[in-house]
């Protein structure tokens, strides 16, 4: 809370500068949605920290969020782009003094087939579940509170990696590019017929040359 009063006090200094700016030059800047700007991304900021002081102590409470990740910190080599941003929505809720978070993410994405290199849509949707935790641990399914606060962002983006996929495919029964000529096999099949096998190569000069 204090790194976002404190973030919030810079942007509100940056917002009045250009105020002042304003009325000293004659520079057209519209004040009043300069300010909404810097007070709503502060507001967006302070959102990726989610209070659960009211239910720590209360089973059976819960707490709703809904939120859109930050993708600079989900940048993978066969994700070229995110259409928007990945979104999360669902609850931390106290089962019998356990508390853990559940929902889905939506992410829609443009990726770049691992096989063939083509570019295509994806989109991932992912039911998220992790437990929350006021102690250190070893597993990563449980994130642990700062006070009685949770980083919503660290711990949806941690989710998020963690259930990637480790291989993307335009299609699950995509055929590639072709080792020796670079085809798209997609397409159809190459010039360059099929490959011998190595330990085959002199029976099958024997049957050339008859």
């Amino acid at each position: 809370i204090v790194k976002a009063l404190y973030h919030f006090r810079d942007r509100l200094a940056i917002c009045l500068f250009f105020c002042d700016f304003n009325e000293k030059t004659n520079f057209s800047v519209d004040k009043q949605a300069l300010l909404h700007y810097n007070i709503q991304a502060t507001v967006e900021r302070c959102d990726m920290l989610i209070d659960l002081r009211q239910i720590i102590e209360v089973p059976g409470k819960s707490v709703p969020f809904k939120c859109e990740l930050d993708t600079d910190g989900l940048k993978f080599e066969s994700i070229k782009e995110y259409k928007t941003p990945p979104t999360a929505e669902g609850r931390v809720f106290n089962e019998a003094g356990i508390l853990t978070l559940e929902g889905t993410l939506t992410a829609e994405m443009t990726c770049v087939c691992d096989r063939c290199g083509k570019l295509f849509d994806s989109t991932k949707v992912m039911n998220l579940h992790a437990f929350i935790s006021d102690r250190e641990s070893e597993d990563p399914e449980v994130f642990v509170l700062d006070g009685d606060m949770l980083d919503l962002d660290e711990t949806l983006s941690t989710l998020f990696i963690l259930d990637m996929e480790t291989k993307f495919l335009c299609s699950e029964d995509c055929k590639g590019l072709c080792s020796r000529c670079g085809a798209d096999l997609n397409l159809g099949p190459c010039a360059c017929g099929k490959e011998v096998d190595p330990r085959l190569a002199v029976l099958q000069q024997l049957l050339d040359s008859d």
